[in-house]
């Protein structure tokens, strides 16, 4: 029998990376190998009771009281400051959005670097996997393989043959894509080149021009549906393994409640999450149970982290967090703000979507669903009622896009994609060990 491999975790502090992480980590500790699992220190105690061996991780100098408890509650508050921005053009979002997004992961990774260090040295790791929009050197200088994993949309990787990252721009409509690169240069270019100095300074390579992560390591992981991938326009190397979808099953079960188990005739059960960072934004959550209240359907709601702000409708049922791997399979479609996470699990599910983007990879997302007519985006600040309830109403009766969607959703269960992950995790793990003196 082989020996047990250790595998170091390393996700970003928000609920889509590190429960995605969570899910491929379960896999391989039911294989008996051990989860070493880093966490930013507001996940204290939210990831041992899954077996692993949690390391806290500060991003920050702790706060003097001690900050707050919510897992992920940096990034929570960063989005409520800032979610006025989302109403912007993704042109202008550059400057006022994503720029100190960055600004801010930089800052958390040079912070953090001795922290990971010290966490490596402990253990030993013989594989270390990061799920991350920036690396932090510690990972890589280690001597020990290294994963990435995109857990964000594919166009994370940028190629000239496909939209440029965070725009939302249409694929077969190429004309604002010179305009948003030559932004996006001009607005990130010098804190790429800031951090790529400091990346090498600690002993890592150089990064790929313009991009925050390397790409040169023993494997890269994807997490996308085939049928929604961009690799005819934009093609990746031996080293990419496409995750058709990675959908943890370490959530707990849910028993559907009476007040939506039982519903008229005409009605369908729809799922409404804007994600834990995206909820965040009370006004436009508000803003949406009181348009859907105003429908037939009845509602399960993931309210988030300012659940006690937000007041339900008589046709929903909801609470702060909800695991949604086992609503999804219940409903018969999905609003989402088009978190890679929420995307690629409604359509591992076969469900169709209504898309809300608010940042980051959202556009991405959103645009790829509606392009491909797998559901329908809408601009999430300046959408009219009827347009919310007209986009549903067409989901939901739109028979071709619905039977389109389901087989997507059958084809992707069948190929497992947190088994592929954990395979070649493995895989590098164990030609790792065999190589060692």
């Amino acid at each position: 029998m082989t020996a047990p491999l250790t595998v170091m975790f390393w996700p970003e502090s928000a609920y889509g990376p590190t429960n995605q992480c969570i899910g491929v980590a379960a896999k391989l500790r039911d294989r008996g190998h051990t989860i070493v699992f880093a966490a930013e220190s507001s996940w204290a105690g939210k990831i041992e009771r899954y077996g692993f061996i949690e390391e806290l991780v500060d991003l920050a100098e702790p706060a003097a009281d001690g900050g707050g408890d919510d897992a992920g509650q940096f990034w929570t508050d960063f989005i409520a400051e800032t979610s006025p921005e989302f109403a912007k053009p993704t042109i202008e979002q550059l400057e006022t959005f994503i720029l100190p997004t960055y600004q801010a992961l930089i800052d958390g990774a040079k912070y953090c670097e001795p922290r990971l260090r010290e966490i490596i040295a402990k253990h030993r790791p013989d594989v270390i996997v990061e799920d991350n929009v920036v690396i932090f050197p510690a990972l890589v200088t280690a001597g020990k393989p290294f994963v990435r994993i995109v857990s964000c949309s594919p166009l994370e990787v940028p190629g000239a043959d496909v939209p440029p990252p965070f725009s939302g721009l249409p694929s077969d409509d190429r004309s604002q894509w010179g305009a948003y690169r030559a932004e996006f240069d001009r607005v990130l270019r010098p804190l790429w080149a800031d951090f790529d100095a400091w990346v090498q300074a600690q002993g890592a390579g150089a990064l790929p021009d313009l991009e925050f992560m390397p790409r040169d390591n023993a494997g890269n992981l994807y997490v996308y549906p085939a049928e929604a991938d961009y690799t005819d326009r934009r093609p990746l190397d031996g080293s990419w393994t496409r995750l058709d979808s990675s959908v943890r099953e370490t959530d707990e079960d849910y028993e559907l409640p009476a007040a939506v188990a039982d519903r008229p005739d005409g009605s369908s059960l729809i799922f409404l999450s804007l994600g834990s960072l995206g909820s965040a934004d009370v006004s436009l959550m508000q803003r949406l149970i009181d348009v859907l209240a105003r429908t037939p359907h009845r509602f399960i709601v993931s309210k988030g982290p300012q659940a006690d702000k937000i007041v339900l409708a008589d046709n929903m049922v909801g609470a702060q967090m909800l695991p949604q791997t086992r609503i999804i399979p219940l409903v018969d479609a999905v609003i989402s703000h088009g978190g890679n996470n929420t995307t690629t699990e409604a359509l591992h599910f076969g469900k169709p979507l209504v898309v809300l983007p608010l940042f980051w990879d959202q556009y991405e997302n959103a645009q790829r669903i509606d392009e491909l007519a797998l559901g329908i985006r809408l601009d999430t600040y300046h959408f009219r009622d009827d347009e919310l309830i007209a986009a549903l109403d067409r989901v939901l009766a739109d028979t071709e896009m619905r039977e389109r969607v389901a087989a997507i959703g059958d084809a992707v269960r069948d190929r497992d994609g947190l088994s592929v992950a954990a395979d070649v995790i493995e895989r590098i793990g164990r030609a790792q060990t065999a190589t060692a003196p």
